[in-house]
């Protein structure tokens, strides 16, 4: 016999109700996000990399800005996320997320002054950083109802695990699961929407019907911000002479140079065994890129695409040298005004043609291609509906001309069909923070007190209760 799920309204002191504010948690493959629900954007912003310090007993492991970004010997970088947005190594990511919550939004037990380290000289200085003796702190949220979101194509498996840590290990007395493309969709006002999220590993289209998602429909691909960062490494080696991409990190001093001239700076030395390990300097060479991306890189807008031609026959190319060039320094001083080829390293997010390198992608993994798959799984009466309720998140989608080209795109595809209607937030926190902002409106709803998963449900029914009730 199958356990009943209780439907008694939820008591506000089980609850938290109007004197505890849910927190809700939104982690990502490029940075978590943490806050209260009720607020506008979330207090806590934590990168999802973390550091192992190698070290005699054990590994150390680092988390936050201040400690992963420091060049410490044999300090290596790594995600406890898998490329595909799902968790891989759960352990560290409890921790990563504990840190995430703990280290802004709600406090740790303190613990004896006497061995806290800081009069420790040998002790590294990562104030910010450790993880360790989490059975002997409180449980971090005792007071606090937990709402987290997870991808649309996350495993039963990884949904039962997600409640277990929030009620055995972090002792959350209420949760909830949320689909990160219906929560993006709540943030920009609709029930019903075609969700675009575009993120660091994944770009994914959700289709949400009446605040649930139609599975069949989700679709993702890698061809997303980490993937332009590839390309961007690519354009850079095979430009002449190369692009140097030097991590600030290596540079002890630099003299300003012309444009185009060599760089002329000094680059600081590690010796033997002093040197932090190759996947740091991978993640700020990234940095690097991800600035480049922000203030450089363009999407060709359209129409047509960047490898096409006009009407008229004029090669779309030869209009993009046409076009004012945007300057961009390295940190080790070199500079140079880029032209027609900073549209080409995101230009294969749509066409793969235009994709630089021996092996392209494959063409369904286009964006126009899996809004297509992603419409063709869902009822023929609702496929208008979604068209005109197109909604643009994840941070690599404020990448300039990227909401001009997508709808440039999708008319194409339906051309003379339903009006095609894209929300994309001008505000960057908006577009960055979709999901956590739904979450945030959510868990705020009064209505929604009811929904809760309260820790007697969890231990009548056990983490099977997450499929039951999270739909």
């Amino acid at each position: 016999m199958t356990a009943q799920i209780s439907a008694i309204p939820p008591s506000n002191a089980e609850y938290g109700g109007d004197e505890i504010s849910a927190l809700v948690l939104d982690p990502g493959y490029s940075t978590t996000r943490a806050g209260f629900a009720g607020e506008d954007v979330p207090k806590s912003v934590i990168s999802s990399y973390y550091g192992i310090l190698p070290s005699e007993s054990r590994q150390k492991h680092l988390f936050g800005d201040n400690s992963i970004h420091n060049p410490l010997p044999g300090l290596s970088i790594r995600n406890p996320m898998g490329l595909d947005g799902t968790v891989e190594d759960w352990d560290t990511a409890t921790n990563l997320w504990e840190y995430t919550i703990t280290s802004r939004l709600t406090n740790p037990k303190p613990k004896n002054p006497a061995l806290n380290g800081l009069n420790d000289d040998s002790k590294v200085q990562d104030l910010d950083a450790e993880m360790e003796d989490v059975e002997d702190r409180e449980r971090p949220l005792e007071e606090n109802p937990l709402l987290m979101t997870e991808t649309g194509w996350n495993t039963g498996k990884s949904r039962e695990k997600g409640i277990e840590i929030a009620m055995e290990t972090w002792g959350a007395p209420a949760y909830w699961l949320a689909r990160n493309g219906v929560l993006a969709a709540f943030a920009a006002g609709k029930p019903s929407a075609l969700v675009i999220d575009v993120g660091a590993s994944n770009v994914s289209v959700t289709p949400v019907h009446d605040g649930l998602i139609l599975k069949k429909g989700v679709i993702h691909s890698p061809l997303a911000g980490n993937y332009i960062s590839d390309q961007l490494r690519l354009l850079f080696s095979a430009s002449q002479p190369p692009i140097p991409l030097n991590p600030h990190y290596t540079i002890s001093s630099k003299i300003p140079v012309d444009a185009g001239a060599p760089s002329q700076a000094t680059y600081r030395s590690f010796l033997p065994g002093t040197a932090p390990h190759d996947s740091f300097r991978r993640l700020q060479e990234e940095r690097v890129l991800t600035e480049f991306k922000e203030s450089v890189v363009q999407v060709w807008p359209g129409p047509g695409r960047l490898l096409g031609h006009t009407p008229n026959g004029v090669l779309n190319e030869e209009i993009a040298k046409h076009q004012p060039g945007r300057p961009f320094e390295m940190p080790d001083g070199w500079n140079q005004m880029f032209g027609a080829e900073r549209f080409r390293a995101a230009e294969a997010m749509f066409d793969v043609k235009a994709a630089l390198g021996d092996q392209p992608p494959p063409a369904s993994q286009t964006i126009p291609q899996i809004i297509q798959s992603s419409l063709a799984q869902v009822d023929v009466d609702i496929k208008p509906h979604l068209l005109s309720n197109i909604v643009v998140t994840g941070g690599t989608s404020l990448i300039q001309g990227f909401t001009d080209r997508l709808n440039n795109e999708i008319n194409a595809l339906y051309s003379g069909g339903p009006r095609v209607r894209i929300s994309a937030p001008g505000n960057l926190y908006e577009r960055k923070f979709a999901s956590w902002i739904g979450g945030s409106i959510l868990a705020s709803l009064g209505t929604f007190h009811q929904m809760w998963i309260s820790k007697k449900e969890y231990e009548e029914n056990g983490a099977g209760v997450v499929e039951k009730r999270c739909k």
